[in-house]
This record gives structure tokens, C-alpha cells and sequence, in this order.
């Protein structure tokens, strides 16, 4: 920003000397103000809802979600809405990420910020590698948490996604980034 606003200044000086040094005898005009920029507006944090959560606190919501080693109806508070109708699902997301190679995972994350839509909510962007990158792969996604009991929890729309995500998948290469194709079957 401060070497475009110098490159417009300067411009403008240019142009208002040249124009100081016209022809005798012909009125220079006066030059005429470059336009400045505005400065980019960020949205201040809303002041009441105190700072945002730390990074390892919004993974650690999704290493116990992932962790097959706790029972379904220990996870139910890490989700927003959930029933005891939910815990086999629960259940299943873990034993998936193991049985498919893909425990343990490494969680980070990243570009946590404020909500619009739901105010108190935080959005991140969380990204999950597997245990062996090569042949696991990694993937980022966008997932929304909301604060519940001192603490952070998925919100009930993102804990969806991702746990039809887990049952869709049974195969141990999970990549929605880009990266190198997945090896043969049986090679």
C-alpha cells in the first residue's frame, strides 16, 4: 500500500512539474490532486466475545473426534446437537481413519477467524495428514466451531460433512489437495 501511494504521489508531482514548465508565456495550470486510496477496512474482533481460540484448541477437538480408542458417547460433546443416536456414527469415523491407514493423523489449524453468519462461532481451516504422507495424503477443510462449556466444539453442519465424509471412504488415500497420484492396487 505505502509503494502505491508513493507511485501516485509521484506521478503526480511529475505531472504538476511538467506542467509548472510549459511554454513561457502560457498560464502552467494547477495540478490536479491524484486521487489517494482508501485503506483496506478489517473488520475490527467483536470486543465482547474476547480473542479468538488457539489453533491446538480447535485440533484438539478433532483428535479426540478421531481417536477410535474413545468410545462414541465420550465424543457426543464435542459435536453441537448430538444424540445418542449419533455415537455409532462417532464410533465408525475413528475406526475408519485407523483401519485405513490414516490413523495416526497430524491436525493444524489455520486462518481461524471470526464468524459472520453465526456470531461467537470461529472458522478455521483445518488440515489433516496421515500417518505416512506418501501413501495417506493429506486434505484441508474449512470447519466452523462454536464455544460450548469453556471449550470448542464442531458445529452440528460441519460434524455432518465430515462424518459422511469418514464413511464414504474406505480406501487409505484421502487427498482433496493436490498432490502425486495414488499408487496401483497391490503395488
Amino acid at each position: 500500500m505505502r509503494r502505491t501511494l508513493s507511485a501516485v504521489l509521484s506521478a503526480a508531482t511529475t505531472v504538476a512539474a511538467l506542467g509548472v514548465s510549459g511554454c513561457a508565456g502560457h498560464a502552467a495550470m494547477p495540478p490536479v490532486p491524484a486521487p489517494v486510496p482508501a485503506a483496506p477496512t478489517v473488520a475490527a474482533p467483536p470486543a465482547d466475545l474476547g480473542p479468538l481460540p488457539a489453533p491446538e484448541a480447535l485440533a484438539a477437538v478433532l483428535y479426540r473426534l478421531a481417536d477410535a480408542g474413545i468410545p462414541g458417547p465420550d465424543k457426543l460433546a464435542l459435536i453441537q446437537t448430538t444424540t445418542p443416536a449419533d455415537t455409532a456414527a462417532l464410533d465408525a469415523f475413528g475406526t475408519a481413519l485407523r483401519d485405513g491407514g490414516f490413523a495416526p493423523i497430524t491436525i493444524s489449524a489455520s486462518d481461524i477467524r471470526w464468524s459472520e453468519p453465526h456470531r461467537g462461532h470461529v472458522l478455521a481451516t483445518i488440515t489433516i495428514t496421515g500417518a505416512d504422507p506418501d501413501d495417506a495424503g493429506e486434505f484441508a477443510l474449512p470447519m466452523e466451531f462454536r464455544p460450548s462449556a469453556g471449550d470448542w466444539q464442531l458445529t452440528r453442519e460441519t460434524a455432518d460433512m465430515l462424518l459422511a465424509f469418514g464413511n464414504a471412504r474406505t480406501d487409505p488415500v484421502v487427498s482433496v489437495l493436490p498432490g502425486p497420484p495414488a499408487p496401483a492396487p497391490g503395488g
